[in-house]
């Protein structure tokens, strides 16, 4: 069978065409393996991965698609030597994800004390709106942590959107030396959430009756009002 000529051209702009396709596809696919190897050696804790991977141009700011830092996943999941590193490299300390945590609040809820010690070395901020790192190791009962943030400035009455400052999530989660340091370093008994209660008020709502006794003991009252109907 004979070809003609525009055939054979034709043929030959075809191939050029699907070749250039395939040469600009190749950066876009290199793109997406280096942001799952740069969010994968994040969450595992992978330094050497990492840093290979920013030797060749990778951002250490990369985020996930809910814009979790390296910084906050490597603090999320205890990777020490990987927070080291970013705070090393100036990675942005104070960044925060689609729900408003930093990476210094989820060490601080996790548990995890010597990422906090790192994250406080390097300047992360201690104070900000919204749950604070105190207040989220007040909850979840880290004492260390807890005092390792009042030591470093932490506000021990900033309150969050619905009222909730550390002493309140303390009694409310049942942590009674943490109470005893916020009290020791004047906490507001005082203060209210949006429905009107104190921490005396949350202490016994979630059955925390030592500590109930302990706040009222220094001074602490209800917030709630008692209305009396006179017939």
């Amino acid at each position: 069978m004979k070809i003609s000529r525009k055939s054979w051209l034709a043929l030959g702009s075809a191939v050029v065409s699907m070749v250039i396709a395939i040469a600009l596809a190749a950066p876009a696919t290199a793109g997406a393996a280096t942001y799952d190897d740069l969010i994968n050696s994040a969450r595992m804790g992978d330094v050497r991965e990492m840093a290979q991977l920013a030797a060749k141009g990778a951002s250490l700011d990369t985020t996930d698609i809910d814009g979790n830092t390296l910084l906050m996943l490597a603090a999320r999941d205890g990777h020490a030597e990987t927070v080291d590193f970013l705070i090393k490299k100036h990675a942005k300390l104070n960044a925060r994800n689609a729900a408003g945590d930093t990476a210094l609040r989820l060490a601080a809820f996790r548990g995890h004390q010597k990422i906090v010690e790192l994250l406080l070395a390097g300047g992360a901020a201690v104070n900000m709106q919204g749950w604070t790192p105190l207040a989220y190791a007040a909850f979840s009962g880290h004492l260390e942590i807890a005092k390792l943030l009042v030591k470093s400035g932490a506000d021990v009455n900033l309150a969050s959107e619905n009222g909730t400052t550390p002493l309140i999530a303390a009694s409310r989660g049942g942590h009674i030396d943490i109470v005893k340091l916020l009290i020791a370093n004047q906490a507001d008994l005082g203060r209210t959430v949006d429905t009107g209660e104190t921490a005396l008020d949350i202490a016994l709502r979630f059955n925390n009756t030592d500590i109930g006794d302990l706040i009222r003991s220094v001074g602490g009252k209800s917030g709630r009002t008692v209305s009396i109907q006179v017939q």
